[in-house]
């Protein structure tokens, strides 16, 4: 069974199938974006039915009708919640602990995520309750707590050390290490010691150990970016363009065998989700990824939550490069140079809807199955993965 194409790159190829110039078929832009002409074809009917040009139930209604009636079993779980914690109450030889409550409409099909919503309880807490009670060391961190916050109601300015003393004073023994950490925990700060940030912004630590450098014979470390075969090493990055509506981010993912463009993603805010999409959009492109070394530099983006979760959940494998130093990504960066050589600096660009048809245009089009790199032996990228991928084929 084929892969799905990514939903971004389908709505790109009907963007430039729309807007194509006259005398240019349908069947060469498929071919330009490697589809088939029928699957070209029913991507339009589709846009044309989400835009109401044509009559059929479209993807807005059908996750329209998919929410609501989701929101209707949410609703009916949630009445049901209150319709048993009413009858739990009325009880009242019962002591009134809604933990047990909890687990019986859980037993009955409700969500534990619903029922604690609505009675206002912390999951957490609830989880804890069900598999263990409240242990002795939990109950001498809480005497050690309020020893802690005690002291430091009474003298705000006292660092955690002081706060140790005062707590061995009222019998809470600890060492200056557990108060440190508790008071931490807690936000129990001296008045005096926190410490203000400079104004000027840094960058982030890296998330990920630098997996691109090698040591030559003189010992000095320098990035070493090739790969044996396809997926074993992707690079990504992101640029920006202005256009007279605003600013334009692409994010893409090269692999470094072929010099391909696996995966792109196109938007007019620079968020973490940006990275995140032009990830997902080369996994699905590519199918068996893990193992893949995915070089960034240390932008947040890459440094975000969402992209290392994306990352663990295809099982890649994060690098990041050095701070402040362009050639630890230098191939990521060339491609770029080429992009804004042959696309965004040939002119002003009104909308941003038409710099992204160029930039998917040039992509797919240009870069990927007409221009030639001396690297892959005057190949294109389409070309070399195709030989190389039959000659292992034929040598298997």
């Amino acid at each position: 069974m084929p892969k799905p194409y990514p939903s971004e790159f389908r709505d790109d190829v009907v963007r430039v199938a729309r807007n194509r110039e006259p005398g240019v078929t349908i069947e060469q832009i498929a071919k330009d974006f490697g589809v088939h002409p029928m699957t070209l074809q029913k991507w339009l009917q589709r846009a044309a039915v989400d835009d109401g040009s044509k009559s059929g139930q479209s993807r807005t209604d059908s996750a329209e009708l998919r929410e609501a009636r989701k929101r209707i079993r949410l609703l009916e779980q949630e009445n049901e919640v209150l319709r048993r914690a009413a009858a739990y109450l009325s009880q009242a030889n019962l002591p009134k602990r809604f933990y047990p409550l909890v687990t019986e409409l859980a037993v009955a099909g409700v969500p534990v995520t619903v029922t604690c919503r609505v009675l206002k309880l912390s999951r957490q807490p609830y989880y804890r309750w069900l598999v263990n009670p409240i242990t002795p060391g939990e109950v001498v961190e809480a005497y050690r707590a309020n020893a802690l916050f005690d002291a430091h109601r009474d003298d705000p300015e006292f660092g955690h050390r002081l706060l140790a003393d005062e707590a061995r004073d009222v019998g809470e023994s600890m060492a200056d290490r557990t108060a440190w950490r508790i008071a931490s925990q807690n936000g129990w700060w001296s008045a005096f010691g926190k410490k203000r940030g400079k104004s000027g912004k840094k960058p982030g630590p890296p998330v990920h150990d630098d997996h691109c450098t090698v040591t030559d014979e003189h010992g000095r470390i320098r990035h070493e970016f090739t790969a044996e075969g396809p997926n074993q090493l992707w690079l990504t990055d992101i640029t920006e363009h202005k256009t007279s509506e605003g600013k334009l981010y692409v994010c893409a993912i090269k692999d470094v065998f072929s010099n391909k463009i696996v995966g792109y993603s196109i938007d007019s805010r620079m968020k973490s989700s940006l990275a995140v999409r032009a990830l997902e959009n080369a996994v699905a492109m590519r199918g068996d990824v893990a193992g893949c070394i995915v070089h960034s530099d240390r932008g947040s983006q890459f440094r975000s939550r969402k992209f290392l979760r994306a990352l663990a959940r295809h099982r890649l494998v994060g690098s990041m490069g050095r701070v402040a130093s362009c050639g630890d990504n230098a191939a990521m960066e060339s491609f770029f140079a080429l992009l804004q050589k042959n696309v965004l600096d040939r002119h002003s660009w009104t909308t941003r809807e038409q710099l992204r048809i160029a930039v998917v245009t040039w992509i797919e089009r240009t870069y990927h199955r007409r221009r030639r790199q001396a690297a892959l032996g005057r190949l294109t990228p389409v070309e070399f993965e195709v030989i190389m991928n039959t000659t292992v084929a034929l040598a298997a």
